[in-house]
């Protein structure tokens, strides 16, 4: 299988559970929820997306990404290693040859999905963050990130759903702090969910 990626980079999680955490991003080009191009977002499913996976490196082998990603590392090796795989859409890409790869090299998998495609065997941290207008696949795993406030989605909607952690982050954009403020408010008065904030933004790093 080619691979096609738009980046992969070394820097620390910024958001939800494992926020502060050392990790390798590989994130892979192409979504489907949206064609990334600006010209598409006000039809797309998703028109909220901030991030740019269009274009990209051709990998061939699994191996070869593997290997690019662990040259990415640059911890001393006193921890684990840690891969966030994300998109776009990874799962359009993501399959058993790079979970092996990436495991034989040691890496700790972490995979953030929009729960549209089922995750496969061998995933080590499940983050699914949902999106209005898509039909939940992927309804288990360690994390459940929701965008808020989504129209067309709501907290109480996704509670069901077997997830260890239940987060709400503020949307992003020219309303950032008045969802902020909702979602702070939605968690206070819903003890389940807990708040996730872009400190990655914050701080100034990607």
């Amino acid at each position: 299988m080619t691979y096609t990626v738009k980046e992969i980079y070394y820097t620390l999680q910024g958001e939800g559970a494992n926020t502060g955490r050392p990790a390798v991003f590989l994130r892979f080009a192409g979504c489907n929820l949206w064609t990334g191009r600006e010209e598409d977002r006000s039809g797309a499913i998703c028109q909220f997306c901030d991030t740019d996976f269009v274009g990209g490196t051709k990998y061939t082998s699994a191996r070869a990404l593997a290997e690019e990603v662990a040259s990415q590392w640059f911890g001393n090796g006193t921890s684990k290693r840690f891969v966030v795989i994300t998109g776009g859409e990874p799962l359009l890409q993501l399959d058993g040859d790079l979970i092996a790869s990436l495991h034989a090299l040691g890496f700790e998998i972490a995979i953030e999905t929009n729960g549209t495609l089922e995750a496969p065997a061998g995933l080590d941290w499940i983050c699914v963050s949902p999106k209005a207008g898509t039909a939940i696949k992927q309804r288990a795993g360690n994390e459940l990130k929701l965008v808020y406030p989504q129209r067309g989605i709501t907290p109480a909607q996704l509670e069901r759903l077997d997830f260890e952690h239940f987060f709400l982050q503020p949307m992003d954009g020219p309303e950032v702090e008045l969802n902020t403020e909702l979602a702070a408010r939605y968690c206070l008065e819903h003890p389940r969910w807990r708040l996730s904030l872009q400190t990655h933004k914050l701080l100034g790093i990607r």
